[in-house]
C-alpha cells in the first residue's frame, strides 16, 4: 500500500517522502513471495471488486511505465459446495456488479482442468475469468522507480520511531533525523498494529509453500495454464489455494514450483510480535496445507520444495482498514490486510493517495473506513 500510495502522489507532482525501514521490495513482510493471487469476484466482501477492477487498470499503467509484466491474468477456478464461503461470496461479489461467472459441470472441469477434478458429489466449481496471479516484488519496486523518477524522496533501512500530529502537521522522527509534513500515511504492515490502539489488528505467522509434482509427473503439465489460480473450500474451516508454476518470469528457483495456501481468515490466530518473527521451518508449518493439497491436486510431491515465512495483519472483519485516522485528520492509515490485500495494493495506493489530498473517492470505501472501528 506504502509504494504504491508514493507513486500516485508522485503522479500528481506532490512533494512525498517514503521512509522503508528495510531495503524496498524486503522479504521481512507480508509484500514477498514471487506471487499474489489476483480475483476480480472477490469472495470476501462484494464492494472490494471495483477495488479489484481499479487496481487491473492501475497494475496495466505501472507495467506499460516499467516495461515488465506485474499481473497476469489467467483465470480462476472456485471450488466448494454451494452454500460455501467461497462459492457463496464469489457468485455474491458477481452478481453485485455484474461479471459473469462460468459455472463448470463435471466433465467439463475434468476436459479443462483435470488436476481439480476431485471434486464431491455436491460440490460446484466457478470459472473467474478476471482471475490471475500478481508478482509483488516487481510491482514494489516498480511503483518506488516511477515515483523517484518523478521527485520522490525514498529512505531505505529508515526506521520511523515516532508519529507526532499537530495542528500545523505532522512530525516524523527518525534514528537519523526529524521530518515535518503535512500529512502522514501510515502503511506499515504488521507493525501498524501498535500503531492503531483502538482497533484490534493481529499480525499472525503465515508461511508460504512451494511443490513439485512428484515423481515421475509430466513438470510440463504443472504450469498455469494446465493448474490456473483457484481457491477451494473443503470444511467449514479449511480454504485452499494455489496455482501452477508461472516460469521464468518469477525466477529459475521458484518459477517451476507450484505454490500452494491455507486460507489464513478460516484459521486460529495466534498474534506474533512482527519484529521476533520466527523465521525457522519446521514440519508444523507444511504438514497441513501438504495434506490438503494431496486431497485436493493429485499429482504432487507431499514434502514442499520450499517454505518461506510471510506475515498478514488481520483485522476484527477481515476487512482492510483505509482512510483518516477517526483521532487525527492529517493522519491516514492503511493496512489489515487480512491475507487479500495485494491484488488490490495499486487501487488502495490510489485511494490513500486521495485521502491524503482530500480528493473525492471513485470508488466505494465506507466499508474500510478506520472509523467502524474507533
Amino acid at each position: 500500500m506504502g509504494a504504491n500510495a508514493l507513486w500516485r502522489l508522485a503522479e500528481r507532482g506532490v512533494r512525498v517522502v517514503g521512509f522503508e525501514q528495510f531495503p524496498v521490495a524486503h522479504p521481512l513482510g507480508s509484500s514477498h513471495g514471487v506471487t499474489r493471487l489476483f480475483r476480480e469476484a472477490c469472495l470476501e466482501h462484494p464492494d472490494l471488486t471495483p477495488i479489484a477492477q481499479l487496481s487491473k487498470r492501475l497494475f496495466r499503467e505501472l507495467e506499460e511505465l516499467s516495461g515488465q509484466e506485474l499481473l497476469r491474468i489467467t483465470g480462476g477456478v472456485m471450488l466448494g459446495a454451494p452454500d460455501s464461503d467461497v462459492i457463496a461470496g464469489t457468485r455474491a461479489a458477481a452478481s453485485a456488479h455484474g461479471l459473469q461467472l462460468q459455472e463448470l459441470g463435471p466433465d467439463e472441469l475434468a476436459a479443462r482442468f483435470p488436476l481439480l477434478a476431485t471434486l464431491e458429489p455436491t460440490d460446484v466449481a466457478l470459472l473467474d475469468p478476471g482471475a490471475g496471479v500478481a508478482f509483488p516484488e516487481p510491482t514494489i519496486r516498480a511503483a518506488v522507480d516511477r515515483a523517484s523518477a518523478l521527485g520522490a524522496t525514498v529512505l531505505e533501512n529508515t526506521r520511523v520511531l515516532a508519529i507526532e500530529p499537530g495542528d500545523d502537521g505532522v512530525t516524523i522522527r527518525t534514528a537519523s533525523g526529524q521530518w515535518e509534513a503535512d500529512r502522514v500515511i501510515l502503511a506499515q504492515g504488521a507493525w501498524l498494529a501498535a500503531e492503531l490502539p483502538w482497533v484490534t489488528l493481529e499480525p499472525i505467522r503465515t508461511p508460504m509453500t512451494w511443490f513439485e509434482p512428484a515423481e515421475g509427473a509430466p513438470a510440463a503439465g504443472f504450469g498455469l495454464d494446465h493448474l490456473p489460480v483457484f481457491v477451494r473450500q473443503l470444511s467449514e474451516s479449511e480454504v485452499l489455494w494455489g496455482h501452477g508454476s508461472v516460469g521464468a518470469a518469477a525466477g529459475p528457483e521458484k518459477g517451476a514450483l507450484l505454490k500452494a495456501g491455507i486460507g489464513d481468515i478460516w484459521q486460529e490466530r495466534v498474534r506474533i510480535d512482527p519484529d521476533a518473527l520466527d523465521r525457522g521451518v519446521t514440519p508444523a508449518d507444511w504438514r497441513q496445507v501438504a495434506e490438503l493439497l494431496g486431497r485436493a491436486v493429485p499429482g504432487i510431491d507431499p514434502l514442499p520444495a520450499r517454505v518461506d515465512p510471510c506475515m498478514v495483519t488481520v483485522s476484527p472483519d477481515d476487512q482492510f482498514v483505509v482512510g483518516r485516522s477517526p483521532r487525527h485528520p492529517r493522519v491516514i492509515v492503511g493496512g489489515g490486510d487480512s491475507g487479500h490485500a495485494f491484488k488490490h495494493a495499486p487501487a488502495l495506493g490510489e485511494i490513500l493517495a486521495r485521502f491524503a489530498l482530500d480528493e473525492p473517492q471513485i470508488v466505494d470505501v465506507a466499508f474500510i473506513d478506520p472509523a467502524r472501528f474507533a
